[in-house]
């Protein structure tokens, strides 16, 4: 016996549930590595420059690392990445009188969109592909950044082995196991 009388009709469509709107990712809160602290020596594990002892500037909004070679002692410029593929050593530099550019931001590292010109028949294979140029900002701003930082490594103690260290590529020989390892 059924104690509820079954509907006549049923709707075609699921009704639209209203949910109260979730906290965008955008918003959540960015934690870092205790060991990550502004001034410390890190090996990048991931992109062009793996294997490259880079010194951390600064966490960014976004939650990613600031960090830079400097360019002119290993050729690694300012850039952005994840805390996820770095290494933090033990080493640091006192950064606290470096002066970043308040221009570097997030944004700063976004790449542009342009938009694609409509193809004619003849042109699809004489068209080249555009390669990045640097802009002249971003020169500057590495040019500012990296006369800082290297003033801050000359007044360290060991200033010498310092730029051999950063200037040499961190890697794995035989019999070498990272778990085992100190950094």
């Amino acid at each position: 016996v059924l104690v509820r009388k079954r509907r006549s009709v049923y709707p075609t469509q699921d009704r639209i549930k209203s949910r109260p709107a979730k906290k965008l990712f955008k918003q959540h809160k960015r934690t870092l590595r205790p060991n990550l602290q502004p001034g410390t020596i890190l090996i990048l594990l991931a992109g062009p420059h793996k294997g490259k002892r880079v010194v951390l500037l600064k966490q960014l909004w976004s939650g990613l690392l600031l960090v830079t070679g400097p360019f002119l002692i290993n050729a690694c410029p300012l850039r952005r990445i994840h805390q996820r593929y770095v290494i933090a050593t033990q080493t640091r530099i006192d950064i606290s009188d470096v002066k970043l550019p308040e221009n570097i931001n997030d944004e700063y590292f976004r790449r542009e969109k342009k938009k694609r010109p409509k193809k004619e028949e003849g042109d699809i294979f004489s068209t080249k592909k555009e390669t990045y140029k640097v802009s002249d900002q971003r020169k500057a701003d590495q040019k500012v950044v990296d006369k800082q930082i290297i003033a801050a490594i000359k007044k360290n103690a060991d200033r010498k082995m310092l730029f051999t260290y950063l200037a040499s590529m961190f890697g794995l020989r035989s019999s070498q196991y990272p778990h085992r390892m100190q950094f």
